[in-house]
């Protein structure tokens, strides 16, 4: 039986926005993983692998895995903490 990751992805730290976070995806984990003895680098024959689903709520995904007999791991994201500062804020000292 195939099993999946559902997660919600975070933005790259290279963005200041969140364009590409908004979705879920699900993505199918490796099976068979082995050493290539020509190159030294991990790999796999298995295909499902490089499989990126991606849905518009989190219940669209849990759906289609269940539907597909998948077993699946939720992953959720975390709550991001605004912190709310002043720009004087930066200049006085804190004890």
């Amino acid at each position: 039986m195939r099993r999946a990751n559902i997660y919600k992805p975070t933005k790259t730290a290279m963005q200041s926005g969140k364009r590409n976070s908004k979705r879920w995806i699900l993505k199918f984990e490796t099976l068979n993983t082995e050493i290539n003895p020509l190159m030294g680098w991990e790999s796999s024959k298995d295909t499902m692998s490089e499989v990126k689903l991606e849905f518009f709520t989190k219940d669209d995904a849990i759906n289609y895995a269940k539907k597909n007999n998948i077993q699946f791991n939720l992953i959720e994201p975390q709550v991001e903490k605004i912190v709310k500062k002043k720009y004087s804020d930066n200049f006085l000292k804190s004890k």
